[in-house]
């Protein structure tokens, strides 16, 4: 195993956390944006306000997505088992 393997294993797991975790993020910002922006409209600065509904939203955005993540997941580690031995001499 070679520096260039290394790198490239290590940008491919960067790439798939990078993946994984994107429809979270973004459905958090969102409604972080959408809640901040009401908070501002009403003047209710609650902290709760803001985190209660970020939570959730990011639960639902993973009871959909789930099984696409575990997906991508399952095949990125069958991937790595796979290579396995070529990458260890």
């Amino acid at each position: 195993m070679n520096e260039l393997t290394v790198l490239e294993l290590g940008r491919n797991a960067l790439a798939t956390t990078a993946l994984l975790s994107a429809p979270m993020l973004a459905a958090a910002l969102v409604v972080g944006l959408v809640v901040s922006i009401l908070q501002a409209l009403t003047q209710v600065q609650e902290a709760t306000l803001a985190f209660v509904p970020k939570i959730l939203a990011v639960l639902a955005v993973l009871a959909v997505a789930g099984p696409w993540l575990l997906n991508t997941l399952l095949s990125y580690t069958i991937s790595i088992f796979t290579a396995l031995p070529t990458l260890v001499r």
